[in-house]
């Protein structure tokens, strides 16, 4: 049995910057990962502060040599299937087997596309698709862009956009859910709005040419733009009793706590605004409180 203080489960940007200050508060700490992580298909990742332009791969390498200056900072490469106790007496069982006792948990694990079922959708995604302007936006400013969206989102999502391009086509791959004020002020704008659904994505190695509609039409463009549908990255914090809001994410206070003892949450799992930076923040702030109710929790031991 191995025992530690903390367990982070998830080793993206949240749970190794969690794993840097708990390691510089000397806890022993266990980051659990599967190596899975959703940005592996972007080639680059951008707004994260002296690492614009990283590839998620070398952030990640980069993050744990930076950890092995921390002895009590350890990694494994696995998938907890199962997670049993309370706040100070938590024991977990990974799929390989491994067991491990801790006093803390922390949820970094981050949120998963689900498949949305549109033909060359994942030979594009990374590479000229993507769902985040503050990430991709600028390399794909003024150019000819499609937007795959529908809806309410659809309407905070151009106006968005369209600071990076005014070039914009809207995809709602079916019914565009608009009322007919909202669908006037995109032709206010300029913006063609194509109901039918998508047929095919055409590209070559990687970078989109034209999309295909189901009705015949062809609308070229050199990238696109798409709403995900997302999950989390694991159902542990639903099975331990963690309470989620009706938006799919983790409930967390500003430091990361969920409604159960002992348990905190950071990264994607807790914020619609998923960038690296966001998560690496939050990751920080959750670590910070968890070694303050470690260290708490040590004091008044020995007072007693």
């Amino acid at each position: 049995m191995k025992e530690v203080d903390v367990v982070i489960i998830g080793g993206g940007p949240a749970g190794l910057s969690a794993g840097l200050v708990l390691g510089r508060a000397r806890k022993k700490t266990l980051i659990i990962d599967e190596g899975q992580p959703r940005n592996a298909v972007t080639r680059e990742a951008h707004g994260f502060l002296t690492r614009d332009g990283v590839s998620p791969h070398d952030f990640r390498k980069i993050a744990k040599e930076q950890l092995r200056t921390y002895p009590s900072v350890s990694h494994l490469e696995d998938i907890v299937r199962l997670i049993e106790g309370e706040d100070g007496q938590f024991l977990l069982e990974t799929v390989s087997g491994v067991k491990i006792a801790a006093s803390k948990l922390l949820f970094a694990i981050g949120m998963k596309d689900r498949d949305l079922g549109i033909p060359g959708l994942a030979e594009v995604y990374g590479k000229s698709a993507f769902v985040c302007p503050y990430c991709d936006g600028w390399e794909l400013r003024d150019q000819q862009l499609v937007v795959i969206n529908r809806g309410a989102t659809l309407m905070h999502f151009v106006p968005l956009l369209s600071g990076w391009s005014k070039q914009l086509v809207v995809c709602t791959n079916g019914p565009d859910e608009l009322s007919e004020a909202e669908r006037e002020e995109l032709r206010a704008h300029n913006i063609p709005v194509f109901n039918a659904p998508i047929h095919l994505i055409q590209s070559n190695q990687g970078m989109v040419s034209h999309i295909k509609l189901e009705d015949g039409t062809e609308i070229s463009c050199t990238g696109i733009f798409f709403k995900p549908e997302l999950e989390l990255g694991s159902d542990l914090p639903v099975a331990l009793g963690c309470r989620m809001l009706d938006t799919g994410i983790i409930e967390v206070d500003e430091f990361g706590k969920t409604s159960v003892p002992g348990v905190y949450a950071a990264g994607d799992a807790t914020t619609h605004l998923h960038q690296s930076i966001v998560a690496a923040a939050s990751g920080a702030v959750s670590a910070a409180a968890i070694n303050g109710e470690l260290n708490q929790e040590e004091w008044r031991k020995s007072n007693v």
